[in-house]
């Protein structure tokens, strides 16, 4: 069996990947495809493989976890599954981590290897959803405040921006995790609506079954009414939040160029091989750092997002 780790790196690709299985589960398991979203990773599946807060699993732990995850995989290849896919975007770390440290995912490298570990060595393929820095780090910021952290500072924003850690970093720590592993990377702006294409890219290009209803980008972070809203319910001053609708950008005009500047240096990079380490998934249209997509697409936000438990 194909045992297929989506490190999506922002809620968006999980959410909108875990909803087209369930609107799409018999035609996927027709095909042999069967995905584990957070509804299984977070409810007690890799329990022990991966660091727990403010400690380390220990080794009994850990073999646990191996085998409790090698019964659930011999049971999803008993009922004909012939890929398996397993989709949770705090499987690299939790956005609160990269916040605290101002870096992208500090810690991959060592939940990547200890998910090699756990799954027994028998990971084909890793697949890593990337996004433009300043993109990514407003939506993390924003769901940070709408969850109780306070507004950035001048400082906070600066340190985002000059931590000098790109994809490219994280992308080589996976691989160093995952030295026999397939390493394919997906960009955000081309794969945000589309989870049939995300998932054949996965799965190995293969075509796979679209869902009912048009494309919705799920998972969307709070736009500022939301915020203003989270920001006054906590005794805030959400004044402090700049006036107008739609998306917040708190980055001033100059950071957010220099982020977008990384994330078309990471581009390059893996367009021209990323030395060997991963390959950056066939483009079949246009892609630019500046671009997302279009604002005439369905919303529906939080209320869609799966939240009912943590992964460390």
């Amino acid at each position: 069996m194909d045992i297929i780790l989506h490190l999506g790196a922002h809620r968006t690709a999980t959410t909108s990947l875990q909803h087209h299985a369930l609107a799409c589960g018999p035609a996927l398991a027709a095909l042999g495809v069967v995905v584990w979203g957070p509804q299984v990773t977070r409810d007690g599946l890799l329990s022990g493989g991966l660091p727990a807060p403010g400690g380390h699993p220990v080794s009994a732990e850990a073999a646990r976890a191996r085998g409790r995850i090698a019964l659930r995989v011999a049971q999803a290849g008993a009922g004909g599954a012939s890929r398996l896919v397993v989709s949770d975007e705090n499987m690299i770390g939790a956005p609160r981590s990269c916040l605290r440290w101002h870096r992208l995912y500090p810690g991959a490298g060592e939940r990547v290897a200890r998910l090699g570990h756990a799954f027994g060595g028998r990971i084909s393929r890793a697949v890593l959803s990337i996004r433009a820095q300043d993109a990514w780090w407003e939506s993390v910021l924003a769901y940070a405040v709408a969850r109780g952290h306070r507004l950035p500072s001048r400082g906070d924003l600066d340190r985002l921006v000059t931590a000098g850690r790109q994809w490219r970093d994280v992308i080589a720590d996976i691989a160093c995790a995952l030295p026999d592993t397939e390493i394919v990377i997906l960009p955000h702006e081309q794969f945000a609506a589309r989870p049939e294409a995300r998932l054949a890219q996965m799965t190995g290009g293969a075509a796979m079954p679209a869902g009912r209803v048009a494309p919705i980008w799920r998972g969307r972070a709070p736009d500022l009414d939301a915020l203003r809203r989270a920001v006054a319910a906590r005794g805030g001053d959400p004044a402090r939040l700049p006036e107008g609708t739609g998306r917040w950008h708190p980055f001033s005009t100059a950071q957010a160029a220099a982020l977008k500047e990384a994330y078309e240096d990471d581009l390059f990079w893996l367009r021209a091989g990323a030395d060997g380490l991963a390959r950056l998934a066939k483009e079949t249209g246009p892609l630019s750092a500046g671009t997302q997509p279009r604002g005439g697409l369905p919303t529906r936000g939080q209320s869609d997002d799966i939240d009912k438990r943590n992964l460390a």
